[in-house]
């Protein structure tokens, strides 16, 4: 007998074929499960409803735009060594699919048509956590005769146009509905008489207090340091910018983040000719490492915020200043007891050096409530801050 004809021959023949099979079998499914399920191709976004990585789409309460946004985008050119990855994954916040109802109605809409006029809808998502918000393929919502601005300086104390504004997310419809809400109108509202440019605004920051007292000036903290090297910044819950604007007219540039609580802030601020950013104080500042001069941030950091979150944030202020930087932490308030027990030792614990610590009452409120201010000018260590 032959050695083609031999038994084993025969049993070696069949569990080749056998592996052959197997294997063309694996390869097929792949090909069909990476065609079907990860294709970046179609513009049709009822076609791409994979699960992805970012956030949960197995549910079909999620809309399509939404899920057109957020699965994964292959790459034109394949992989790319700077994403080690040969896919995009869109970033959105985790919880916005927490939120089917809100996140529906956000992403419905017509495709290259015009968006809801819905930016109270979209800011309530936001504070939610849903941050970033999902991108959407629409025109938002613009004024229908909007007026050009008027030119720096001139636009640094001026009260823009009521046509440059979208009114329909707040309580006021102008500008002197808002400048005189303060007088008007009762309950609470941030930044209540922010809008008077010619009110409390026009004197904000403009006197040093060299006795000690918790209202620092801009020329005060800026002695601190050389001449010139504070250049760039930012300011945390700005209102209407006007810190923005004190820097910019001593040449330096102050980007300010708002939120829009019941007025266009953000708006406005553009309007006044400086950067205004449409973040939460939950979201990471979205700069890089040991590049800003001076953090500044005005009543927004206090006892309201989560301690733990707070503790996140400082810490994120502490990484975008460069060594040498300034936070100047602007009337944080707190009840007394707080400020020693919970607030001093957090803040003790992120690495500054103390420049200058002013402790004193908060009374707009009632004695009653023992409220306590805290303003205090902060510098990250020159050297050894890693």
């Amino acid at each position: 007998m032959s050695s083609m004809d031999s038994p084993h021959s025969t049993r070696s023949l069949s569990a080749t074929s056998f592996y052959l099979f197997i294997l063309l079998s694996s390869n097929l499914v792949t090909l069909f499960i990476s065609t079907t399920f990860y294709s970046s191709c179609s513009l049709n976004p009822t076609q791409n409803t994979a699960t992805i990585n970012t956030v949960d789409t197995t549910t079909s309460e999620l809309p399509p735009e939404f899920i057109a946004f957020t699965t994964p985008k292959e790459l034109p050119f394949g992989i790319n060594s700077n994403f080690d990855s040969d896919e995009i994954y869109p970033p959105v916040g985790s919880p916005c699919t927490l939120f089917s109802d809100e996140l529906n109605r956000y992403m419905s809409y017509e495709v290259n048509g015009s968006c809801p006029d819905d930016e109270l809808l979209a800011q309530k998502l936001l504070l939610k956590g849903c941050e970033p918000l999902p991108r959407r393929r629409c025109h938002p919502a613009a004024p229908p005769e909007y007026v050009e601005p008027y030119p720096i300086p001139e636009s640094f104390w001026s009260t823009p146009s009521d046509s440059s504004v979208v009114w329909t997310a707040y309580t006021c419809k102008d500008y002197l509905c808002l400048i005189n809400r303060k007088r008007d109108q009762r309950g609470f509202d941030d930044c209540k008489d922010c809008f008077d440019l010619g009110g409390r605004e026009k004197t904000r920051w403009t006197e040093s207090n060299n006795r000690g007292g918790i209202d620092f000036g801009i020329d005060e903290v800026l002695e601190v340091k050389k001449n010139g090297t504070i250049r760039i910044g930012l300011d945390i819950g700005g209102g209407v910018a006007t810190f923005a604007v004190r820097m910019r007219e001593r040449n330096i540039t102050i980007i300010t983040t708002s939120m829009n609580l019941n007025g266009p802030f953000n708006s406005f601020i553009a309007s006044r000719g400086v950067v205004p950013m449409y973040i939460s104080i939950s979201q990471k500042l979205p700069f890089f490492d040991n590049t800003l001069d001076i953090v500044h941030s005005m009543h927004v950091l206090s006892n309201w915020i989560p301690t733990t979150l707070l503790h996140f944030l400082l810490f994120d202020i502490y990484r975008v200043l460069r060594p040498g930087g300034l936070f100047w932490l602007d009337h944080f308030f707190c009840v007394g007891e707080q400020l020693e027990d919970v607030y001093t030792p957090l803040l003790e614990s992120i690495g500054f050096n103390k420049v200058k610590w002013v402790v004193g009452k908060k009374l707009d409120r009632g004695p009653e409530l023992r409220e306590m201010y805290l303003s205090a000018l902060l510098e990250k260590p020159l050297t050894n801050s890693w």
